[in-house]
């Protein structure tokens, strides 16, 4: 396709016929071989040892959702890395937190960061959130093989859905179905200690401060009982990501700000080791 435009300074006609508004269609029809899920594999005996990245989390309050992870990722009983990054944004009002083969999970981010950017380029209108998580679910799907290699891939979608005016968060399995959680919601080897702490922390009136501390206090829980999950490390200056979409769009927490939530959560563990039980503050 390329031999025969280089050196004129001409597109391929590819690039130039009129097609659906997926990017993933237009790579499939052009050149499968560039996704991740159409890739040819090397038989394999046993399970492929890669860095696996761990935990996400998910909270809702009236003016959106909070999307958190830890920063560690290991590989077997081993710490591959400290400081992953494993909360990303989408676009403007969505934001995706990775779980499981951190490679593949990273470049699956970037091809849906963007499919999402193609689609509002070609149609002048964004996907609704709705379109966006099922978009997801079909990448995740086409990288079913490699799951069954255990390459497996299982993020956390979060946004805001102007359309709702509300904070909406979706989870997914490994063969890319997609169910919505209500209120809350985990991923990853600490997912199942999360939930239980955040189970015990939320209301439905929670402000954006105690919604964003309520994550940390979900993954400090994670950590405790985890080995896979990191806890906020003072002595490294490493702490969670915490993000925040509202109607106003997607924000970082700065370190400064995670680092302060960080520090409240543990001063607190020194008079509670096993948390707050009913209320944040």
């Amino acid at each position: 396709m390329e031999a025969n435009t280089r050196g004129t300074g001409r597109l391929p006609a590819a690039f130039l016929t009129p097609g659906s508004s997926s990017f993933m269609d237009f790579l499939s029809d052009h050149q499968p071989e560039l996704l991740p899920g159409k890739r040819t594999l090397p038989p394999v005996q046993g399970v492929i040892e890669a860095p696996h990245g761990t935990t996400i989390v998910a909270v809702t309050f009236p003016g959106g959702v909070v999307l958190a992870g830890d920063r560690r990722a290991t590989m077997g009983n081993v710490i591959a890395q400290r400081d992953i990054e494993k909360v990303f944004p989408t676009d403007e009002y969505s934001a995706v937190g990775i779980a499981g083969t951190a490679g593949l999970a990273v470049e699956m981010v970037k091809l849906f960061q963007l499919e999402l950017e193609h689609f509002e380029k070609v149609e002048g209108a964004q996907l609704s959130l709705e379109g966006k998580a099922n978009r997801l679910s079909t990448m995740i799907r086409s990288n079913l093989g490699m799951a069954m290699q255990g390459l497996a891939v299982v993020p956390l979608f979060a946004g805001y859905d102007l359309d709702r005016a509300k904070g909406r968060v979706f989870s997914y399995d490994v063969t890319g179905g997609r169910s919505e959680e209500h209120n809350f919601a985990a991923t990853g080897s600490g997912s199942v200690f999360a939930r239980g702490a955040m189970k015990k922390l939320f209301r439905g009136d929670l402000t954006e401060e105690e919604a964003t501390t309520l994550v940390v206090q979900a993954l400090y829980d994670a950590a405790d009982d985890d080995s896979a999950t990191g806890g906020p490390d003072v002595a490294r200056r490493i702490y969670p990501i915490i993000t925040v979409i509202t109607d106003e769009g997607f924000r970082r927490l700065t370190e400064d700000q995670a680092s302060e939530l960080s520090r409240a959560v543990l001063q607190r563990r020194l008079e509670e080791p096993d948390g707050p039980r009913a209320a944040l503050l």
